[in-house]
C-alpha cells in the first residue's frame, strides 16, 4: 500500500510531467510556424516522452493501492524570443524536474518507502539524459549564433529524432 505522502506527491509529479508535455507541444507549435519542422519534430517527441513519464507514475500510484487524482494543468507559454530562447527554457525546465524527482527520493526515503525509492532510480538516470539532451541543443544554438545555415543545419539534425517506448525497468 501506497503511503498517503507519497500518493499525493505522486499526483502532484503526473500533473508536472503532463504540464511538461503540454510545453514541449506549445514549443513544437511555435517551431512549425518558423517552419522548423526538425525542432517541432524534436519538442513533439519530448511531448510524447512526458506522457510516457506521467503514465509510468499513473500505473506505480495504481499498482501500489493508491488513488490517481488529476489536476487542472496549467497553459504554457505559446511564444518565445528564439529557437535558442525555446531551448533554454527547455533545459530549465528539466532542471526544474530534476529537483522535483530529487525531492521525491528524499521523501521515499524519509518515509522509508523503498518502493517508491526504486522505482524513482529510473527518472534519475533519466533526468540525466533529459538535461543533457536539451543543453546539447542550446550549445549549438550558441555556435550557430542564430545565423541561417548553421540552423538549418540544425533542425536537419532535430528532425532525425525517433521516439521509442523506454523498455528498460520502470517502462511498464
Amino acid at each position: 500500500m501506497i503511503n498517503g505522502k507519497i500518493e499525493e506527491a505522486f499526483n502532484k509529479q503526473i500533473n508536472a510531467e503532463l504540464y511538461s508535455s503540454y510545453l514541449y507541444l506549445s514549443m513544437a507549435a511555435y517551431f512549425k510556424s518558423l517552419n522548423l519542422n526538425g525542432f517541432s519534430n524534436w519538442m513533439e517527441c519530448q511531448a510524447q516522452e512526458e506522457v510516457v513519464h506521467a503514465m509510468k507514475f499513473f500505473t506505480f500510484v495504481n499498482e501500489r493501492g493508491g488513488r490517481v487524482q488529476l489536476a487542472g494543468i496549467d497553459g504554457p507559454p505559446t511564444t518565445w524570443d528564439s529557437p535558442q530562447a525555446a531551448f533554454e527554457e527547455a533545459y530549465k525546465h528539466e532542471q526544474k524536474v530534476t529537483a522535483l524527482i530529487n525531492g521525491l527520493v528524499d521523501m521515499a526515503i524519509q518515509e522509508k518507502d523503498h518502493a517508491s525509492n526504486a522505482f524513482l532510480q529510473w527518472f534519475v538516470n533519466e533526468q540525466v539524459e533529459e538535461e543533457a539532451s536539451a543543453d546539447a541543443v542550446v550549445n549549438q544554438l550558441k555556435l550557430a549564433g542564430g545565423q541561417g545555415s548553421g540552423l538549418f543545419m540544425i533542425d536537419r539534425e532535430l528532425g532525425t529524432r525517433v521516439f521509442t517506448m523506454p523498455t528498460t525497468q520502470g517502462a511498464e
